[in-house]
Order: C-alpha cells, then structure tokens, then sequence
C-alpha cells in the first residue's frame, strides 16, 4: 500500500498521523539502533509530504511553498506530539531553515 500522503486532503493531520505514526515508530525503532542516520532522510521526507498536504488541504496556500512550510512548523511547535518526528524535535523548519526564512 502507498502512503501517498499529499493526496489524502480529505483527510485531518490527527488522521494521517493516526495512519502514519505505527509505521514511523517502526521504523525509529529498527533503524534509531543500527542506522540512525538514516532517519533524518526519513523525517525530512515525512514533512516534505505534509508540506505537500497542507498545500492541497489549503488552496491559499497551494503557490506557497515557504508559507506552507511556515504554517506546517507552527502546528508542529504547537502539537509536537502529533507524528514522531516532531516529538523527537525535528520540526519542518529546521533552526538552520529558521535563519534564512526570517
């Protein structure tokens, strides 16, 4: 089965966390001991989806790729709990990311 994420616009983000969570988990616990490394490609892939999402989601947002990001990091920093990455602290906007979109 494909994830597709960034087509299941009808969908909340508590839903597709409630899909997606099991299968991050999974993967944090086989890789996060022999190849952490790894996952950073993962988290970054998981929020390049939701990015996505939220563009299909929220049609002002759909030419907005940076606003996108933005709105995405913000529900992250406020429900950081939502997917697993975000609980691990790895949020869309990374504190790199943080400094050149101010």
């Amino acid at each position: 089965q494909s994830w597709h994420l960034q087509l299941q616009n009808d969908k909340t983000l508590e839903d597709l966390s409630r899909m997606v969570n099991p299968i991050l988990r999974g993967w944090l616990n086989y890789y996060g001991h022999f190849y952490p490394s790894a996952l950073r490609q993962i988290w970054h892939h998981v929020s390049r989806y939701l990015v996505q999402w939220v563009r299909r989601k929220f049609k002002r947002l759909s030419r907005h790729k940076r606003r996108a990001k933005r709105y995405l990091d913000r529900l992250a920093r406020a429900n950081p709990h939502l997917f697993i990455p975000w609980d691990l602290g790895v949020f869309p906007i990374g504190l790199s990311d943080r400094s050149r979109m101010s």
